[in-house]
């Protein structure tokens, strides 16, 4: 798969790039799939986001706070909290869990 085309993992719905985006709810038996397929780049920024992220897949799924830009057609794996935290809070792991997650499969279309 080539470099720019892996699937992109990162923590929040928000567009990396002008685009028209697709959103819609992935499970983690199919993000796990589609990541072990296409291969994929950490745009995680936070530890303990990574490490939940990990523990969901049962792979490693590394911090990485790089400015992703997601290409046309490009798919990424986005990590969703059921609900917003406090502004400027960093949550711990266990602070992960109680609020508790989603995950969202978003397509850049154009």
């Amino acid at each position: 798969m080539h470099e720019d085309m892996k699937v992109g993992i990162f923590n929040g719905t928000v567009a990396t790039t002008n685009g028209v985006y697709k959103i819609s709810d992935i499970d983690i038996k199919e993000a796990k799939k589609l990541l072990l397929k296409n291969g994929f780049i950490s745009a995680i920024g936070h530890k303990s986001t990574a490490e939940a992220i990990s523990d969901a897949f049962e792979m490693d799924i590394p911090m990485n706070r790089i400015n992703f830009k997601q290409k046309v057609s490009q798919k990424a794996v986005v990590f969703k909290l059921n609900k917003r935290p406090p502004e400027g809070s960093i949550l711990s792991r266990e602070e992960i869990e109680k609020i508790g997650y989603s995950f969202k499969l978003m397509e850049r279309l154009k």
